[in-house]
């Protein structure tokens, strides 16, 4: 039985910056594809004060999970998303099942793990 659905909105990414030795936190996109076909995924990266950026593409084996750390070089273009405000679209070739985290250090340590929006 596959689990999921193909499009998957995440309102709320705040990337921590960088860190005086490492960065203050980090957020990863977490998905998991229990199908028989890869996910080819697609993400549009939206920002409060700047064009989008879209077309990153990330790719799932079926029946295998990944984590997609945000704050390292992510897809095919290896697109570093900048510290600060943005929010995910996320379009999937096959149903699949995604979960936003958040560990933040800026404060107090915490992790967040996020659902979003599914279609």
């Amino acid at each position: 039985m596959e689990l999921g659905k193909k499009i998957w909105v995440f309102a709320d990414g705040d990337l921590p910056p960088q860190g005086q030795e490492e960065p203050l936190g980090h957020e990863a996109l977490i998905v998991v594809n229990n199908g028989e076909a890869d996910a080819r995924l697609e993400l549009d990266i939206l920002f409060p004060d700047q064009e989008p950026h879209t077309g990153v593409l990330l790719e799932v084996p079926a029946r295998r999970v990944r984590c997609f750390r945000l704050d390292y070089p992510i897809g095919e273009d290896n697109y570093q998303i900048p510290a600060g405000q943005y929010a995910l679209v996320m379009n999937s070739s096959v149903p699949v099942v995604a979960v936003f985290g958040r560990l933040d250090r800026r404060e107090n340590v915490a992790y967040y793990c996020l659902s979003g929006h599914a279609q």
